[in-house]
């Protein structure tokens, strides 16, 4: 079984304070890790925030939901979840989730853990080749892989984005990318903006009452969707 470490941070420079933001009653990172938590190949989900005071209520809300978390740095998040791994004391695969993807598939999290296991892989994402839509991505990768990227590389990008020297051209590691076969790269499911918030709210108003474990494809039945280009517009 996998661990999720789910990133989450109340300092948003676009939407700040938004996985706290309330939909239906709940805090939209308590609705995400509903989600999460309905997978069937994760042992846990784990929370990684940062020591800023902007975060505490971060920290002092999630253990009421049984949910562990580990504060580490703010912008070297690579090396957060080396402090999760080391606090933690965990072993075999983790999946790198984000807190701003309130739509998180679990099945989607399943196919890519499967999809690593199942290859002998050493990372597997579905975000590099992007199919699926924007909100829906996940990362999973060696722990022995990730540790060995925390000494090899100091780059703030690296160290930001946690895990880009696993996949970066001349990788040592073995990769692969789930994809399926329609491409819904366009549609957006993740909240960065108002807009989107505005979205995923609806979404949940639509649904969440009546059918709380939705699927992404009750969301594909609805009459609104979302795109990237209605945020260029």
């Amino acid at each position: 079984m996998a661990t999720a470490v789910l990133q989450a941070r109340m300092s948003s420079s676009r939407l700040p304070g938004k996985v706290m933001r309330s939909i239906v009653g709940k805090p939209m990172i308590e609705l995400q890790i509903e989600r999460v938590r309905r997978s069937r190949r994760l042992a846990e989900v784990v929370v990684a925030t940062s020591l800023e005071p902007s975060d505490d209520p971060l920290a002092e809300f999630l253990p009421s939901l049984g949910v562990r978390v580990v504060r580490g740095p703010l912008e070297d998040v690579l090396g957060r979840f080396i402090t999760v791994i080391e606090t933690l004391g965990l072993t075999g695969d983790l999946v790198r989730l984000t807190a701003d993807c309130p739509l998180a598939d679990p099945g989607v999290i399943d196919a890519c853990i499967d999809l690593l296991e199942k290859g002998g892989l050493d990372y597997a994402s579905n975000g590099r080749r992007r199919t699926y839509p924007r909100g829906l991505d996940v990362e999973v990768f060696r722990i022995d892989a990730l540790l060995q990227a925390a000494q090899e590389t100091q780059a703030p990008y690296d160290r930001e984005h946690v895990t880009p020297w696993l996949y970066r051209p001349g990788s040592p590691f073995r990769q692969g990318q789930l994809v399926q076969a329609k491409d819904e790269s366009p549609l957006r499911w993740t909240v960065d903006y108002p807009a989107d918030f505005e979205f995923v709210r609806r979404v949940y108003e639509a649904l969440y009452p009546t059918r709380p474990a939705f699927t992404s494809d009750h969301i594909r039945a609805l009459p609104f969707t979302w795109r990237e280009a209605d945020i260029e517009a």
